[in-house]
């Protein structure tokens, strides 16, 4: 059964990258709702309760990934969350698993790299 994703990222055409990547990856994917920061992702996740995967970048702005990540914990949302970020370092990896974060993929990205990481939740 296809899997309803969420995409935050402040650039519209990174946005419409992961989606056309996670289609040539193979992944099963329903519906792709996209959001330009951590304040639009909060809503559309509000607004379609059923995602059923979440993707985020890191840095953006009015909210950026972390926070995002933290607010979608607290308010008791278990919907598995995916970084993809620029982001590579150990200790950023490490902070955003700590916030709550089930999963982590460098930008630039293949296909194969969000099949890889991604493929679980599918």
């Amino acid at each position: 059964m296809p899997k309803n994703v969420l995409v935050v990222d402040d650039s519209g055409v990174m946005r419409k990258m992961i989606g056309r990547s996670l289609r040539q990856a193979g992944l099963d994917c329903g519906e792709i709702f996209e959001g330009g920061d951590g304040v639009e992702g909060l809503s559309l996740l509000s607004s379609h309760p059923e995602v059923a995967l979440i993707l985020s970048d890191w840095n953006m702005p009015n909210m950026d990934g972390i926070t995002f990540v933290k607010e979608v914990r607290a308010k008791g949302i278990n919907t598995p969350i995916v970084m993809i970020t620029t982001e590579a370092t150990d200790s950023r990896v490490a902070d955003v698993k700590a916030a709550g974060a089930n999963g982590y993929v460098c930008k630039p990205f293949t296909p194969e790299a969000l099949q890889k990481e991604l493929g679980g939740f599918f």
